[in-house]
């Protein structure tokens, strides 16, 4: 997290030096501004929302358009633009800019996505495994609830042996949570601040369920919320082949 804040920072500052750097580096070619000079304007803006994020994005985008204005449009120096032809490029080049740099953070954020997605399959294939060859449904209960701390970002995670009780909100099996007042936005509110029960099945019957408390602002992505649901399924499997588990009460 603390990298991640980090080249945002870094990024942000980009965004306020950079475009102001490159219009220095074109001022020699003023007389002769030409749609290619507009262009390498763009693709500064592009360049720093591809190290950065949106933000940092629009920023610069901003930044291009008001030194083309102080820079290269009359009269120079100053921030006011007489020639309609030049508010037509300001104009294009803010808008373009800006969406342009909207682009490039969200490629950047696919990116992201992808290379941490990439290791879910190999969790769910390493439990179905220890499904398979465990001696105890205890082994994979607990390899689960390890699992899921990491998963979904969890101050602690466990698991529950007695009856239901009581209405805690609910990871569904389609990703979503579902407390009193309704499913929960996850990716806006993040997850609840109680504990939040995920149910275990097994051949269609109930086998008990974690007990998952989050730590503050965890907002797990949807992908890592299915595959949370997929983990609990596979300790279902155990248990509904398995040794019973100890209840309480």
């Amino acid at each position: 997290m603390t990298s991640y804040l980090t080249g945002d920072r870094a990024a942000i500052a980009a965004a306020l030096i950079v475009p102001l750097a490159a219009a220095a580096i074109l001022l020699p070619f003023r007389a002769a501004w030409s749609n290619t000079n507009t262009a390498l304007l763009v693709a500064v803006v592009v360049a720093v929302a591809a190290i950065g994020n949106r933000i940092a994005g629009a920023i610069a985008a901003v930044g291009a358009a008001v030194w083309f204005d102080f820079f290269f449009t009359l009269p120079y120096y100053r921030f006011t633009i007489r020639n309609p032809a030049d508010v037509t490029t300001f104009v294009l080049l803010l808008g373009v800019g800006a969406a342009v740099s909207r682009l490039a953070a969200y490629a950047r954020r696919l990116k992201v996505v992808a290379i941490t997605d990439a290791g879910y399959p190999a969790q769910i294939h390493e439990t179905t495994a220890l499904t398979q060859t465990a001696k105890f449904p205890q082994d994979v209960v607990d390899h689960v609830r390890q699992q899921l701390t990491s998963l979904l970002d969890l101050q602690q995670c466990r698991f529950e042996y007695g009856v239901l009780l009581g209405h805690p909100p609910r990871l569904e099996p389609d990703g979503t949570v579902l407390a009193a007042h309704g499913r929960g936005d996850v990716a806006k509110a993040g997850l609840p601040a109680e504990e939040i029960e995920l149910r275990v099945f097994g051949n269609s019957q109930y086998h008990r369920r974690f007990m998952m408390k989050p730590k503050p602002g965890s907002r797990p992505s949807l992908q890592a919320r299915l595959v949370a649901v997929t983990l609990a399924d596979q300790a279902g499997r155990a248990l509904a082949a398995g040794v019973p588990m100890p209840s309480t009460g």
